[in-house]
């Protein structure tokens, strides 16, 4: 059996085992989680904003990522959202 054989299968399993923990989470975790990383993201722009404001911004590029990865994160919880509203009412329609 080759060296590169044996650290490939390695990392195959390494893979497996992420992706086992992530389906043993429920939805409901993932989407707290994934609400809190959100709310932490949205406090670090809100803070950006506030130093550019008072003038104690020490770096203008850093406050400038900061803000827009609250932009993106914020319009992907949106679209999250309204496929999730967007599945609920399809459901609510199925006749049984």
């Amino acid at each position: 059996m080759n060296i590169n054989n044996i650290s490939n299968s390695n990392q195959i399993e390494q893979k497996n085992s992420k992706n086992t923990n992530l389906t043993d989470q429920s939805f409901s975790d993932i989407l707290n989680k994934t609400l809190g990383e959100l709310n932490d993201v949205q406090q670090k722009a809100d803070k950006a904003v506030a130093d550019l404001a008072t003038g104690e911004v020490k770096d203008l590029h850093q406050a400038a990522i900061a803000i827009g990865k609250a932009e993106t994160s914020m319009k992907l919880m949106l679209e999250v959202r309204n496929k999730a509203i967007s599945a609920y009412k399809e459901i609510a329609r199925t006749q049984l």
